[in-house]
């Protein structure tokens, strides 16, 4: 469906086409970020505000430091790796700043999978923080990274709290492993340097330069390079922005630039946390509350209470673990305007409860690291879709095919979601054969998802091609599944695979982490066959203290698979 299907769809005040040439580069947008909104703040992190002044003198120095004193050059690709410190807006604006080509990587990443993502980009540059020094030192020597800079975890605060922190990281709580690497320079060393040297080089970025290289594990294979451009990147923050023009039954906007206050507990390293808090945050000149682990309710909440939040950004993992935790439950909600989730399946349950705790319905949304990665939101307040992920961003095509690759017309019948915009990837780096398998010649590009599109153009992701489990020749959608058994009040997480059956073919496996040990298969069981028809029961069910997830608390199905297969074929 082109882009004009949805044209008059969308909520009142968003519009259905936009001007991707509004900037050149994302560095046009940051300094004309920092131009409009440098006395407001723009991340605050442990307790400490940076201005967007402030970020851009930090980030400038950092640059000097890099064309002065080092070998880098345009193009070049730096790694960052750190969790979510106000070092990491510093680092990345520099990159950028400096012409260079931003590599985001996890820091949970093991030695193995750092050096392949360090090789297969090339990478000259890296910035980490100390607590995986370790890695690093394993790593480096099968890389042709020749600048290493390492930060603390308090680096940015002020003396007392600077101190104080990087003693506990390093001497109380032993985060902080033993390492050693030759010519290795520090974060705020570098800053003084940079300081020291002369005017910052301008750098001429052209729209199709690339921005960053942003690895994607996808369903089966190592990492994979998705080349994101600076035009693409740039579209992607105007139809993000174009969504924010959203405007209430006075027609005043809901979202005010400058005045919104955003939770930021997804990792910077993740696409959407980067697009959404780094690049069109810092264009409207909104305050981002940083969380540098998420996976501590009692940190989180404590960073939480100074501030009105009105914009919350999650996903459902997330979601699920602060609504059972009370400090959360008392907070005050009066400003919440939006929440947010995509990268997981929101069950219903969980938004429903979420809604009943904030006033606010979470809005859910589809993206992919292919596609910079916004594709589909729903609107805020009446205009969340529910159990939906809304309509798809302005100047943003949609189609649906079958298995045979051919277009689905019918409304609501499945099919694989294929993407047709300006913030669709260049391709995979150094991957053309891989490329060509998921981007046609003209602009397509193959989800691996499966979803429906209704008569008002509504999209309803239903689950991944791979992840779907074929059950005596009905299709079952693992999302569906898991959606029904987590709202069980005894039920914190589950997932769905399928595994091989003599009579059906394949049979519904479901895991589950119990939030009541007292919970029987048998009492789930029953519950199941209430909720779902027959041949969508489960056959297996397996309690587990935990599942595997990524950091940003998406369940790994393939790692739930990859186990079963290797438990039945094993000695």
């Amino acid at each position: 469906m082109e882009n004009e299907f949805w044209d008059g769809l969308r909520a009142p005040g968003i519009p259905d086409s936009i001007d991707t040439s509004s900037y050149k580069n994302l560095l046009e947008i940051l300094t004309s970020a920092f131009d409009c909104h440098g006395k407001r703040p723009a991340f605050t992190g442990m307790g400490h505000t940076l201005t967007y002044s402030e970020i851009d003198e930090l980030s400038s120095e950092f640059c000097r430091y890099l064309q002065y004193h080092t070998d880098l050059q345009v193009g070049d690709r730096i790694a960052i790796q750190m969790a979510n410190l106000l070092q990491y807006p510093v680092v990345l604006y520099c990159a950028l700043k400096a012409g260079l080509i931003i590599v985001n990587t996890n820091p949970l990443y093991t030695a193995r999978e750092m050096q392949h993502q360090f090789n297969d980009a090339g990478v000259k540059a890296l910035v980490f923080m100390s607590t995986f020094g370790d890695k690093v030192a394993e790593v480096l020597p099968h890389t042709s990274i020749e600048t290493v800079i390492v930060t603390n975890i308090g680096d940015l605060l002020p003396f007392v709290k600077r101190t104080t922190y990087n003693f506990l990281a390093h001497h109380i709580k032993k985060m902080v492993p033993r390492f050693s690497i030759r010519g290795i320079k520090s974060f705020r060393n570098a800053l003084a340097m940079g300081r020291r040297s002369p005017q910052q080089k301008p750098v001429d970025t052209k729209p199709n330069d690339i921005a960053a290289l942003q690895y994607t594990g996808g369903t089966t294979g190592v990492a994979k390079g998705a080349i994101l451009t600076h035009a693409n990147l740039v579209a992607n923050m105007l139809q993000i922005n174009a969504g924010l023009q959203q405007t209430d039954s006075s027609g005043e906007r809901i979202f005010k630039p400058g005045e919104e206050v955003i939770v930021a507990p997804l990792p910077f390293y993740h696409i959407y946390a980067f697009t959404m808090h780094l690049i069109s945050a810092a264009h409207n000149g909104q305050h981002n509350i940083l969380i540098a682990n998420p996976r501590d309710p009692d940190l989180f909440v404590r960073a939480l209470k100074p501030w009105k939040i009105t914009v919350f950004v999650g996903l459902n993992t997330l979601f699920i673990s602060l609504l059972r935790h009370a400090g959360f439950r008392n907070l005050d909600f009066g400003s919440l305007k939006a929440t947010n989730s995509g990268g997981a399946a929101l069950a219903t349950d969980t938004n429903e409860r979420w809604a009943e705790l904030t006033g606010c319905r979470i809005a859910e949304g589809y993206g992919l690291t292919e596609c910079s990665p916004v594709v589909c939101a729903s609107g805020a307040g009446d205009h969340v879709n529910p159990q939906s992920v809304g309509l798809p961003l302005p100047n943003t095509a949609l189609k649906l095919i079958d298995a045979r690759g051919a277009e689905i017309v019918t409304p609501g019948k499945a099919g694989e979601l294929c993407i047709k915009g300006p913030q669709v990837m260049k391709g995979y780096w150094n991957q053309p054969e891989a490329t060509k398998e998921v981007l046609d010649e003209e602009g397509w590009f193959k989800s691996g998802d499966i979803a429906t599109i209704d008569e008002d153009g509504v999209v309803r992701i239903v689950d991944r091609v791979k992840d779907l489990v074929i059950v005596s020749g009905f299709n079952v959608y693992p999302n569906e599944i898991e959606s029904v058994v987590t709202a069980h009040p005894s039920v914190e997480h589950a997932a769905a695979i399928g595994v091989e059956d003599e009579k059906t073919g394949e049979a519904v496996k479901l895991f589950v982490v119990r939030s009541d040990p007292e919970l029987t298969q048998s009492q789930l069981l029953a519950y199941c066959r209430e909720q779902l028809t027959a041949y969508k029961v489960p056959k297996i069910i397996e309690f587990r203290t935990e599942l595997p997830m990524t950091p940003v608390g998406k369940v790994l199905r393939k790692e739930l698979r990859a186990e079963v297969s290797h438990n039945s074929t094993g000695p």
